[in-house]
């Protein structure tokens, strides 16, 4: 390898290694958490921008590959830097793996009853229900993707930040340990009807746009997936970064931020 390219990869790693503490570094509070179910995990955070409004709205869906150990904490960096720059964000949490109903189909049907939770949302606050966009980040990205296709799902819009928009391909690369088989309860030979109804790749076309953001240096979720999705899709656009990880897609201090804060809010 040339100096150059051992500089460049160097501090790709080092930019990698700075996001990676987003999992842990405390968020902004939200201006309110707000129940959408009667489970206690069935909430969502809500941050309002100021100005008069009716003000675009981002569903933004946490990843943690569909797992009880990461919550929605980590994803209100992100969330409060969408709505200083004018979004409404409502951060979903869900039941997920080791959460009591958590997985399928609970984890499913709680994203779709919390973005449907928006039009009752809309009654009290000034959002604008013709601008709402999904966003969601790795395992939140196949929720979002998943979200899209659902009947009368009202989107403007999908991101999907470093998803896992390929189910299949993420059992057969065996992703964190087999997470997938866990998540949809067996491999796609043994339970292939929820396959069907779960991966984003199966459920093409989605009529909703789709924007796939995905550096290609991510380690956790391979590049690859976004790759075979947008070359499938009909109506999706892959946005790779070239040298990121997985983590600075979350990040609001990385260089990166502002093509993701573009690729979220710019639908006009």
């Amino acid at each position: 390898m040339t100096r150059r390219v051992l500089l460049v990869a160097g501090a790709a790693i080092a930019a990698a290694k700075r996001s990676l503490d987003i999992l842990d570094l405390p968020a902004p509070k939200a201006d309110e958490r707000i129940h959408y179910g009667s489970d206690p995990l069935q909430f969502g955070d809500l941050r309002m921008p100021t100005g008069k409004g009716p003000h675009p709205v981002v569903i933004f869906i946490h990843g943690g590959f569909w797992k009880a150990a990461y919550n929605l904490e980590h994803a209100g960096h992100l969330c409060a830097a969408l709505t200083k720059a004018g979004a409404v964000t409502w951060s979903l949490e869900y039941r997920r793996i080791g959460n009591p109903g958590g997985g399928w189909p609970g984890t499913f049907n709680d994203v779709k009853a919390g973005a449907a939770h928006v039009a009752a949302l809309a009654a009290q606050y000034k959002l604008d229900r013709n601008r709402v966009v999904a966003a969601g980040h790795s395992a939140g990205g196949q929720l979002a993707l998943w979200l899209g296709a659902q009947k009368g799902s009202g989107l403007r819009g999908i991101v999907s930040l470093a998803g896992v928009s390929d189910l299949k391909r993420a059992w057969d690369l065996h992703l964190s340990n087999g997470i997938v088989g866990e998540l949809l309860g067996g491999s796609p030979q043994e339970v292939p009807d929820r396959y069907a109804t779960a991966d984003p790749l199966e459920l093409l076309p989605i009529p909703v746009k789709q924007r796939l953001v995905h550096g290609t240096m991510d380690d956790v979720v391979p590049f690859e997936l976004s790759e075979r999705f947008a070359k499938a899709s009909q109506n999706a656009r892959l946005i790779p970064l070239e040298g990121a990880g997985h983590f600075e897609l979350i990040d609001p201090r990385a260089s990166e931020w502002k093509t993701v804060e573009k690729a979220i809010l710019d639908w006009s």
